[in-house]
């Protein structure tokens, strides 16, 4: 459900102020651009055969394994798949920098470029560490749930997670900055075969729109509410920015998660969604004993629930949810930022 950003820019383009270019003598500038790109080069061509050796062997030692481990296969191939991108974004950058004409400039822009690779590198290492410790948890095997559209339902009664349509719930943080529109509406759509009810989540920060999502939710008979996908856009300035995170389960092999179990219990993990490199959260419950404060009330036995994704290595929330009510508070365990319920609405 967490909206992906866009994966670390690798362009680094940069001018002087106003976009003036000046130029040099033709000799020297080119001394100190071989200079720089000699330097600049050779660390950036160290990184990714270092980081091509270490996949194919972690790739191939998988392999020899045989099938046995798919959610270890899942994780190498991911790794391997984040750093051709990261490679492929740093040749584009690069190339971009060949067009600066002025050789500082370009310079700066060569070594933005090394610096931006190192940093999608470690991002794409730390998403492979996220992936191993859930491994570690999920098991070795396949993620491939059966979907049995006869065993679901629109009527999501959870009781930590119930979606009655016509319902709005709306977080605040603090200070005020960030405002998220929650919104059960009366509309489905069929995913996968199963009629899913669909919410309209909104986030404005600063009272402008940043982003816009269609979620989709199904309940099976059992109890447990599954997540059938999502329809995101993140806004700048009121233009699309990116649409990444966005998936629908049945569609390129993605396949839909669960966002609450039925019977919860400390210790559950579990995936919420699998789009592998696109949109993969988990989530572990914490305890069903958590007392909570919000503007909207005082909340006694609320389930705790960890998040964490390979998307976003650094990232780590932990979420509330309230018997018969939903969810209440969201805390952002790096920023320390709380989204808190403020009111609940029905029509």
């Amino acid at each position: 459900m967490r909206a992906v950003p866009p994966r670390p820019a690798i362009n680094g383009t940069k001018t002087t102020k106003g976009g003036e270019v000046k130029t040099k003598s033709a000799r020297s500038d080119f001394r100190s651009e071989w200079s720089n790109r000699k330097s600049t080069g050779w660390f950036a061509a160290a990184m990714i055969a270092m980081a091509t050796l270490f996949a194919t062997n972690l790739i191939n030692h998988a392999m020899a394994a045989g099938e046995a481990n798919a959610c270890q296969q899942t994780a190498l191939a991911a790794l391997d798949g984040c750093r051709e991108v990261a490679r492929s974004d740093s040749k584009v950058a690069l190339g971009k920098c060949v067009n600066i004409s002025d050789p500082a400039a370009r310079a700066d822009c060569q070594r933005q470029a090394a610096t931006d690779l190192s940093d999608a590198l470690d991002t794409c290492q730390g998403g492979l560490n996220v992936r191993q410790v859930a491994c570690q948890k999920l098991g070795p095997g396949r993620y491939d749930p059966v979907i049995d559209p006869t065993n679901f339902t629109t009527t999501i009664d959870n009781p930590y997670f119930p979606l009655v349509p016509g319902t709005t719930f709306v977080y605040l943080t603090p200070n005020e900055a960030i405002r998220d529109v929650f919104a059960v509406t009366h509309d489905t759509r069929v995913i996968n075969g199963v009629t899913c009810v669909q919410v309209h989540d909104s986030v404005y920060t600063d009272g402008e729109l940043t982003e816009d999502t269609l979620d989709f939710f199904a309940q099976d008979r059992e109890g447990n509410v599954w997540y059938f996908g999502e329809n995101t856009a993140e806004l700048e300035n009121g233009l699309l920015a990116t649409i990444e995170g966005s998936f629908l389960s049945g569609v390129n092999n993605d396949k839909a998660g669960i966002i609450m179990k039925a019977h919860p219990a400390p210790g559950d993990f579990y995936r919420q969604e699998f789009s592998l490199g696109n949109a993969e959260d988990y989530a572990e419950t914490l305890n069903l004993n958590s007392r909570v404060v919000v503007p909207y009330g005082r909340f006694n036995n609320c389930l705790k629930s960890q998040e964490t994704t390979p998307l976003e290595p650094d990232a780590l929330e932990d979420k509330y949810y309230a018997p018969g009510v939903g969810n209440v508070l969201t805390v952002d365990l790096v920023t320390g930022e709380r989204d808190e319920l403020i009111s609940i609405t029905t029509e």
